[in-house]
Order: C-alpha cells, then structure tokens, then sequence
C-alpha cells in the first residue's frame, strides 16, 4: 500500500505529531525523549513568537493504516532575506527504515516550498537557531543531549538516496573539567581583565529582573551570532518568551556574565546540568512522577555532566582573549559543583576558533551533524 501524507489540522493531529519521536526511539541507549508539551508549544501558532514572521505545516505519513512518519515545513522569511536565499526548512523529521516513507515526507515539502516560490529545500532545521537542528551523521551511539537531535543511522542514507548533499556541519565535543586551571589560561584571564577593564558578573534571578538582563543576555547573542550559518535576529517578543523559559529555570551558579568599564554586557556563558538520563526515566512526560526526575537531577543529585548552552562575545571584544575569564569563572564553578565533563553545544566545523578554546580540556570530538539540501 502506497503511502498517505496526512497533514495536521487538530489538537488532537498535533498530539500525535509530538509524540511519534518518543515511540520511534522507545527503548533506544541514546535517544534522550522530548517533552511532548513543550514540543506542542513550539509548534503552536498561536504561542510560538516565531510565527510573527515564520510560516508552517506539518505533517504525518501512513502506510497500511500506521503511523509510519512526520515532517514540518517551514519557512522563515528574516532568515531568507538575511542569508538572499529562496529556502524552504524541512523540521522535526522521522521515519521509520523505509524510502518510501521518507521520499513521501520530503516531497511534500518541496510541493509546499514550490507552492511558496523557493528553489532549495535544507534541513533538519526550525523555524529559529533555538530549535532542534542538524541531522546526527556521526556518534549514533553516544548518549544524546536535551538540546540536540537524535536519529537512526538510517536517516542519512535515505537523505543520500533522495538526491540531498551536505550544506554544512556542526561538530561536537565532550570535554573533561580539569583539576586546575593551566597556570597560563588564568594569568590570560587576568591580563584580559585588566587591560580591557573588564569584570566577570554573577547575578541573581532579582537582578535580572531588575536590570532587564535576560533582553541584554540575547540581544548580545543576536549581536555574536547573526553572522553564523542560517540565523535569523531574534526579534523581542521571541527574547521575552526566552527569557521567561530559559532564565526562571537557570542555576546562576552556571552562568558568567562579562561587563565592560560602561557596564555592558560584551560575553558570556551558560549552562546547566544534563538532563539526558532523567527525561530517559520520565520518558519525557512531567506526570504524574516525572517532574521529580527533573527536579532531582537539577538541584538534588546532579549528574556528572552538564551541557554548556551558549557562549558568546560581542564581536568588538573577540580575539582579545575575553573567552578565557568566562571559563575561568565557569570551571572553578564546575568543579565546586562535581562535575566531570562538559557537552558542548553544536560548533560550526570551520569554527577553529572556539575549537581550539577548548583544547585545554582534553576534547573528545563525538559527533557531528549535517544540514542537508538540494535545489527543488
């Protein structure tokens, strides 16, 4: 029987979208499951601030009467007019092991793109960088991250076969969370300070509040990253939804905030624990137990990883050595805290630059992620 693409119109059409990823991947070592509720937040028009702009549908494939697949379509017009492309973004994309199925999925968004004017089709994308992007091609059996992507080896050969080709990769590390600092990374640090009269700032939830420092913290990250790979300028009301996500839930330990003598932010870094094995135990649901999951592995028994989230350095204090006060400050908080090793975010792999940062703590390079594309 061929395949029906099927395309979400319901709650109830939504629902079933959110949740095929976790029983895809039910029983996987490495699949860290997503919260289907936040997921639907995401993906919902009515709360997600990227539809200001974005455009979207999705869809779900059958094949003898089963769910079989998923795939959203998705444009995003800042990011087009930003990068001068006429692209459509293929997203939250699994199948099961069956070209069929993937070939159904993926032409339905090129009809969808085609419909919309656009000449090239890439993905795994979202509708912004803060969504899950980047198609797994290496380190299938290395434990996932919240954050990030996780797929079947599969997945890239049916991209293969569908004519797809490589646009970019992100690389990936786990690092080791030294004893001591190298004596030169500190006096670095120290030399950076003062010859740029700068200063590392620990803040509290009150002053961020006070001071609008979550609107600061991402407008800084609009500035360092508007240059990378597919960013689209997060506009306000995305920062205040961030904001109120993000910055409610983070330990400040974990976080280092740089100032300069005029008191602006110009750098800085974030993370938090892992939370790959405590929504593996919660299958990513929060009831009726899960949220203990969560809560314990947050604030009670941390594990010994955490994932580092964002690191940026506007971009008129880059190479001048700011990144080392940042994780001069950040790793004595790690090590306090007991944690062993760090997961990085998704590095562009022609970014030498943080690449080499990260020499110093023994990386291990353990995966790496693809965009796809092709002309369509």
């Amino acid at each position: 029987m061929s395949v029906q693409i099927k395309k979400v119109e319901t709650n109830k059409d939504l629902r079933t979208f959110s949740k095929f990823a976790n029983k895809l991947y039910k029983g996987s070592a490495f699949y860290v499951p997503t919260m289907p509720v936040d997921e639907r937040n995401t993906l919902d028009k009515k709360k997600n601030a990227a539809f200001e702009f974005c455009d979207a549908d999705y869809f779900l494939a059958y094949k003898d009467g089963k769910l079989v697949g998923r795939v959203a379509a998705i444009l995003n017009p800042k990011a087009n007019m930003a990068w001068k492309t006429k692209q459509v973004r293929f997203g939250w994309i699994d199948f099961i092991d069956d070209y069929e199925v993937s070939e159904a999925l993926i032409n339905q968004v090129i009809a969808w793109g085609r419909e919309r004017g656009m000449e090239h089709i890439a993905g795994p994308l979202g509708f912004t960088d803060f969504d899950p992007e980047g198609m797994l091609v290496e380190g299938f059996d290395r434990l996932g991250t919240m954050a990030m992507l996780y797929n079947h080896p599969y997945y890239m050969v049916h991209m293969e076969r569908l004519g797809m080709v490589k646009e970019v990769d992100w690389l990936e590390f786990r690092i080791t969370i030294p004893e001591v600092l190298p004596d030169k990374f500190v006096k670095m640090s120290e030399i950076v300070k003062q010859r740029y009269n700068l200063k590392v700032r620990k803040l509290t939830h009150r002053d961020i509040k006070r001071e609008n420092y979550g609107q600061k913290f991402f407008n800084l990250i609009n500035e360092c990253y508007c240059n990378l790979y597919g960013y689209s300028l997060l506009s306000e009301k995305q920062i205040d939804q961030y904001v109120k996500f993000y910055l409610s839930v983070l330990d400040l330990r974990m976080a280092s905030f740089v100032e300069n003598e005029q008191g602006e932010l110009i750098a800085a870094g974030v993370a938090m624990p892992s939370l790959s094995e405590a929504l593996q135990k919660c299958g990513g649901n929060l009831f009726p137990t899960g949220w203990w999951h969560l809560v314990k592995n947050m604030y009670i028994r941390k594990p010994d990883t955490l994932d580092l989230l964002l690191v940026g350095v506007r971009p008129d204090y880059q190479s001048k050595g700011v990144n080392a006060m940042i994780f001069t400050d950040l790793f004595q908080v790690y090590k306090d805290m007991g944690f062993k090793y760090a997961e990085t975010s998704a590095e562009l792999e022609t970014n030498v630059k943080i690449q080499q940062m990260f020499g110093i703590f023994e990386p291990e390079q353990h995966k790496r992620r693809r965009i796809y594309t092709k002309e369509i």
